[in-house]
């Protein structure tokens, strides 16, 4: 029997994964050893690890409520104890956070093969970059979104035979998650939905260390919004964080159209999604899933610089006069014939049968992929 360790570190990491997690967990010929760390494991970020489903291996608390990068050392640490006891025969990560970069460096260098999710694509605009190829070189299997990330994932060297372009698994999940009706989504929330609605999530900028202003503009531009209901979901735990949640805190406080989430969850997040009118800011998920739901994603910043986008995505400075502009477009705009370029079937059935049948011997020795 085969054992597939997967390591997750926030929610929205694990909403993606939630579904071929569960997959692993329910297969015969595979052993699901789950490893819980990061701001699942806070209170300030929504003590996340409660909306885990599947029964969880290890809880690895690296204090990711102290300076962030701080806790990677820390993580490094418990990782490589944690899979020296558990014995894995490969590890599964998705992404590009700085604690999943920790458990690829634990991983690696206690020749652990290592599968990696949504490897080669670019977000110029985030520290996130450079973590996201460094794992790539320490992982054995990679499982890209989409063809163009797949040919940067040979560039970096990596083999193409151990090279999947399977889609995006959060593409996948909105065609199989049953979501809520308009009515339970306001009564879990407990927020009425105005005529007009938008969700917003704005996490902090690493590389340009200007995350207070950035969102101070955001904030402006939707002070001309005062009849729209506003959905904000908490920023994640990078650095500046505070800052973002002192601002948001704020602005909560006094508009009452608007409602701070630390955690909405994977039905309610994509549910919201699908009542909203308008995404918001600086996530991922504008990119990649939004497009599904055939609506507009305003993307402000750099943060996300370099990604595959679908035409349904407005990308603005991060300045007032761009923002507000470009939320208008949205507002304006038709995208109903909007195609996801992160859109494939059977993701992660696809995903989950090279996890069972890839072979693994020698599969740590790597051969430089020369172009």
């Amino acid at each position: 029997m085969r054992k597939i360790c997967v390591v997750t570190t926030t929610r929205a990491e694990y909403g993606i994964m939630s579904r071929l997690i569960e997959m692993i967990n329910k297969d015969e010929n595979l052993e699901l050893k789950l490893i819980v760390s990061g701001m699942h494991l806070s209170a300030k970020f929504g003590m996340t690890v409660n909306e885990i489903k599947q029964p969880v291996t290890k809880k690895i608390d690296i204090q990711i409520e102290k300076e962030p990068y701080y806790s990677v050392s820390i993580a490094v640490k418990e990782f490589s104890e944690t899979f020296k006891k558990i014995k894995p025969d490969i590890i599964l990560i998705l992404g590009d956070r700085y604690e999943i970069f920790a458990a690829a460096q634990a991983a690696m260098l206690n020749n652990i093969p290592i599968a990696h999710i949504h490897g080669g694509e670019t977000t110029q605009g985030a520290i996130d970059e450079a973590i996201r190829h460094s794992i790539t070189k320490m992982s054995h299997l990679h499982f890209v979104s989409c063809e163009q990330y797949g040919k940067r994932v040979v560039q970096l060297g990596e083999n193409p035979d151990r090279v999947f372009n399977v889609g995006a698994l959060g593409v996948e999940n909105i065609k199989k998650t049953p979501l809520m009706t308009k009515k339970e989504l306001q009564k879990s929330l407990e927020f009425d939905f105005k005529e007009k609605n938008f969700l917003i999530t704005f996490h902090p900028v690493t590389l340009e260390g200007n995350s207070p202003e950035q969102f101070n503009e955001l904030l402006n531009a939707l002070e001309k919004y005062k009849n729209y209901g506003m959905i904000f979901t908490a920023p994640n735990s990078d650095t500046g964080n505070e800052e973002l949640f002192e601002l948001l805190n704020n602005f909560v406080d006094t508009h009452n159209n608007a409602k701070l989430y630390k955690s909405l969850g994977v039905v309610r997040y994509l549910s919201a999604i699908k009542y909203c009118d308008v995404v918001i800011g600086n996530s991922s998920s504008g990119i990649i899933e939004v497009p599904s739901f055939k609506k507009p994603a305003v993307n402000i910043g750099n943060r996300q610089k370099g990604r595959v986008m679908a035409q349904s995505v407005i990308n603005c400075k991060p300045v007032y006069e761009d923002i507000l502009n470009s939320i208008n477009i949205a507002l304006s705009k038709d995208f109903s014939k909007t195609v996801n370029p992160y859109d494939k079937e059977n993701t992660a059935e696809n995903i989950l049968k090279v996890l069972k049948n890839y072979p693994l011997k020698n599969i740590l020795f790597k051969e430089f992929y020369d172009l």
